[in-house]
Formats: structure tokens, sequence, C-alpha cells
């Protein structure tokens, strides 16, 4: 999401929801999908929020996920429309497949039903350049759970010190988001480099991009995932 001096209603949605995920993850409060988008009524209302979620993704309902909850037949109902309402185009690109693939994994995940769609490939990944890789990766942040066997977690356990380096990079850059997708990446990776201060590192991320409710979610769920939060 690009950011404005004038907040969209999409924008401000997608904030809205990214905000009620932190504070249910730091909280451990039952967290609701539904009613957590607000701005419209009516139909406008439902479009919004359908919106705002294909926006966040598969972490849309994370809190449930990686508590091993039920979800709601109510969210779950709003999930699942959000994922069959914005397939991707055929010119779609490479991330954008997958993060609707993961959405259709979790949708399938959450509703006992273990088909999805073929996995998609990932071989743009596998000899991209770290700068790329790490970007790429910090934009598939809701891949990054704990147990998750896809092809782009598979590439990412191949690059630890080319992630870690893409890290170091985004955060002397100011990327406040892309260092906190690539930290929640890094947690989950072994062979990490010692020297990085992965902890430290992700405090500071956070503070510094404490405005961004994107930071706050993607920092909270590595920081969850690094205290052992079974996922």
């Amino acid at each position: 999401m690009e950011e404005s001096d004038t907040t969209t209603p999409l924008a401000g949605a997608v904030q809205g929801l990214t905000s009620e995920l932190v504070s249910a993850l730091r909280s451990g409060g039952r967290f609701r999908l539904v009613g957590s988008v607000t701005g419209s009524d009516g139909a406008a209302a439902d479009g919004l929020t359908l919106a705002a979620v294909r926006v966040v993704g598969a972490d849309a309902v994370l809190p449930g996920v990686l508590r091993r909850t039920p979800l709601d037949p109510d969210d779950l109902a709003v999930f699942g429309k959000a994922v069959h309402a914005y397939p991707p185009p055929a010119d779609a690109s490479p991330t954008s497949v997958w993060s609707h693939w993961a959405m259709q994994r979790t949708l399938a995940d959450l509703d006992g039903a273990p088909e999805h769609d073929t996995e998609p490939r990932a071989a743009w990944l596998e000899d991209a350049p770290w700068q790329v890789l790490t970007h790429q990766l910090a934009v598939l942040a809701p891949l990054a759970l704990p147990g998750t066997d896809c092809a782009v977690a598979r590439v990412a356990r191949t690059r630890p010190v080319d992630v870690a380096r893409g890290f170091v990079r985004a955060v002397r850059r100011r990327d406040w988001l892309q260092a906190a997708g690539a930290g929640r990446w890094l947690v989950l990776l072994d062979g990490v480099p010692p020297t990085l201060g992965l902890e430290t590192g992700l405090e500071f991320v956070a503070q510094m991009g404490s405005e961004d409710p994107r930071v706050a979610l993607q920092v909270e769920v590595a920081q969850l995932m690094r205290a052992g939060v079974p996922g």
C-alpha cells in the first residue's frame, strides 16, 4: 500500500484491519474478522471488507491460525468470499499468485478441506539476487509460519545469509516494512548468522516503524514465533 497525504477508504480499511490484528495478537484476546473493517454501510461495506482482506492476505485470519483455534463461521465465510472475489489475472505477478495461493491454502485448512489449487512455481526466486529475494520474501511474509512447507519457504531455507543481508540493507535504508517481513522469515530459518542480532534488530524495527501497523504486525508475528507460539 503506497502512502499518500490522502487516505483512501481501502487504505484506511487495511490499516484498521491490520491494527485489529496487532491488538489481538498482543492481547491474546478473541479476534473477529466480521466487524473489524469500518468505513461504509451496506454493500459498500461488504466490498470494502473483502478488498481489505485480500490486501492483508492470509494474515487476515492469523490469530486463529497461530493459536490453532477454529474460525467463527461468519469469519470463515468472509475470508472465503475474499479469496474467491479476487483471483489473480492471467498476467499477475508471481507474488500476487503466491499471495492468492496462500489464502486458498489457509481457507482449505480452516475449512477442513486440504485440497486446494496446485502450488505455483518459485523458480523466479531460486537465482534471484539477494536484494530481490529479500524484497519478494517480505511481500510474501504471510507464508512465513511454523511448519510451512512450500516452494517459497524451501528457497528461503537455502539462503538464510542472503535474507540476513537483505534485512540489514532494509534497516539501513529505513524500509521498516521490508525489514519486518524479512525478520519474520529469519525467525524460521536455520543458519542465520548469530552476529545479526535478530532479536535486537526486530525491536529496533518495531520502534522505528511504530506508526505503520503493517510493520507492527510482522514484528509481532516474528516475536511470537520466536517465543515458541504454536503455528
